[in-house]
């Protein structure tokens, strides 16, 4: 049962006084493990407490000494650090937020700016481009291809060249439906190639100037013993007079050149007729040897030839 004493508030200066005591006590560490360590020298603890207040012109009664005393042995007024524990971290990691806040922060903005580029920029970009492909190949190419083809009809003036663009645009065709804008595209470029080529109007000339060639013989590689024989000629635009660059095949190679002088394969004795022409004054009269009209694919040769081409020897 508690007594009337107990059941008192303590005044606030006691208190005050009695964690002072405690505080005197925890500063004087070799008072108290001399004099705590027998309790029955408590009494002299007490005396020594009390000159150490009247030396400092504190009075401060028995009993709050004794307080002070009991308190430091049961540890009251003594802060004891909370052990660790995640409130623990996130509340030192709060008192510290100056130092490493900042940091974050920038790690933060950088990391939203670059995930909200990727969200917002890059990915409909990409979509984007995904989408103008799939329009290209499903319908732009293919409607450029009829375009094209339906242009050869109306301008060229020999079957051969509407056969060959429908059966350009049937493979880039082909090719745009199974995804392979490479070769759609190429089926293009031929087909503008194709109409090029129709349009062009120029007269097929030997090469008949001071110091070049005008013609040559090879031997094949093929049989050595054969002998073919070559002019070199050039295209001249029919208008303009300018000699223009073609792309001619090289039967040797297989492949195909783009010049402005090639190697025309025609039998001996057209070859001997130039040769005789130009060896009379060194000027060759009859020049021209074919003829490439508007709307032609080839040209039609005024004389003999074999049909061969080459663009290096």
């Amino acid at each position: 049962m508690a007594t009337p004493t107990e059941d008192k508030a303590i005044p606030l200066d006691d208190v005050m006084l009695a964690m002072d005591v405690v505080d005197t006590l925890r500063h004087r560490q070799d008072l108290v493990m001399r004099e705590l360590s027998e309790a029955d020298r408590e009494t002299y603890l007490l005396g020594r407490l009390r000159d150490i207040y009247s030396q400092q012109g504190i009075a401060v009664s028995d009993q709050i000494l004794k307080e002070g005393v009991a308190a430091l042995k049961e540890s009251r007024f003594l802060y004891e650090p909370p052990g660790p524990s995640l409130g623990t971290t996130l509340a030192k990691a709060y008192v510290s937020r100056k130092s490493w806040g900042p940091w974050v922060a920038g790690i933060c903005l950088v990391v939203a700016l670059g995930v909200g580029g990727y969200a917002f920029g890059y990915l409909p970009y990409q979509a984007a481009q995904v989408e103008a492909a799939r329009i290209e190949l499903a319908e732009a190419l293919p409607k450029r291809m009829d375009e094209l083809v339906a242009t050869v009809g109306s301008e060229s003036k020999v079957p051969q060249a509407v056969g060959e663009a429908q059966t350009l645009r049937d493979r880039g065709k082909s090719a745009a439906a199974l995804g392979n804008r490479a070769e759609a595209v190429a089926a293009v470029t031929a087909l503008e190639k194709l109409i090029d080529r129709l349009r062009l109007d120029y007269t097929v000339r030997v090469i008949n100037r001071d110091g070049e060639r005008s013609g040559f013989w090879t031997f094949p590689e093929i049989n050595v013993d054969a002998t073919n024989f070559y002019l070199v000629v050039e295209a001249v635009d029919s208008t303009t007079g300018a000699v223009l660059s073609l792309d001619i095949p090289n039967e040797e190679t297989g492949a195909s050149e783009t010049v402005s002088v090639w190697g025309l394969r025609v039998p001996e004795q057209t070859y001997r007729m130039i040769e005789t022409d130009k060896g009379d004054d060194g000027i060759i009269q009859k020049d021209v040897v074919g003829v490439k009209q508007y709307g032609f694919l080839d040209p039609d040769y005024t004389v003999a030839v074999l049909g061969g081409t080459l663009t290096r020897w």
